[in-house]
C-alpha cells in the first residue's frame, strides 16, 4: 500500500507542476476571482508545504519546519520556486513512505490532527485526497481565468 500511495500522490503533484506551467501567463498564477479567495500560487505552496509537515517532518523525521500562514499570504513567488517545493514535497513522500513498514502504518498518527484517533494509514489516505483536491482546485482555477 505505501508504494501505492507514494506513486499517487507524486503523481498528483506532479499534475499540479503540470498545471501551473500550462498558464498562459505566469502572473494568473496568483490572482483571484470573485467567490476564489485563494490563488493557484498559494495553493500549491500550501500542497508543498501540507506533504512535507505531515509525511517529510513527522513521519520522516526531516526537519521541515512548516509555515502553514505564509503559504497563504506569500504573492508573487516565482514559478521555480513553487516547483522546487513542490519537488521537495514528492522527495519527502517517496523517501518517508519507502521507508516505512506496514506495522508503523497500522499505529495512531502522530499528530492529533483531526480529533480523535486517527491511524497513519487514514491520514495518509486522507492526505492523498485532500492532494487530489487541491489539484482540482487549481485546474478549475486556471481555465477559469483563461477564460476571462
Amino acid at each position: 500500500m505505501l508504494h501505492s500511495l507514494s506513486s499517487i500522490i507524486q503523481r498528483e503533484v506532479s499534475k499540479i507542476q503540470e498545471e501551473l506551467g500550462l498558464y498562459s501567463d505566469e502572473t494568473l498564477i496568483w490572482k483571484t476571482h470573485e467567490e476564489i479567495s485563494n490563488s493557484a500560487g498559494n495553493i500549491a505552496l500550501h500542497v508543498a508545504g501540507n506533504l512535507q509537515h505531515f509525511i517529510g517532518a513527522t513521519l520522516g523525521k526531516t526537519g521541515y519546519v512548516r509555515n502553514r500562514e505564509l503559504e497563504f499570504e506569500a504573492k508573487n513567488v516565482p514559478l521555480g520556486h513553487i516547483i522546487s517545493d513542490l519537488e521537495n514535497a514528492k522527495l519527502a513522500v517517496d523517501t518517508t513512505l519507502l521507508n516505512l513498514d506496514e506495522f508503523e502504518v497500522q499505529k495512531l498518527f502522530p499528530i492529533d490532527v483531526f480529533g480523535g484517533d486517527k491511524s497513519t494509514e487514514w491520514f495518509l489516505v486522507h492526505l492523498l485526497s485532500h492532494t487530489s483536491y487541491h489539484l482540482g482546485q487549481i485546474n478549475y482555477h486556471r481555465r477559469l481565468l483563461e477564460s476571462l
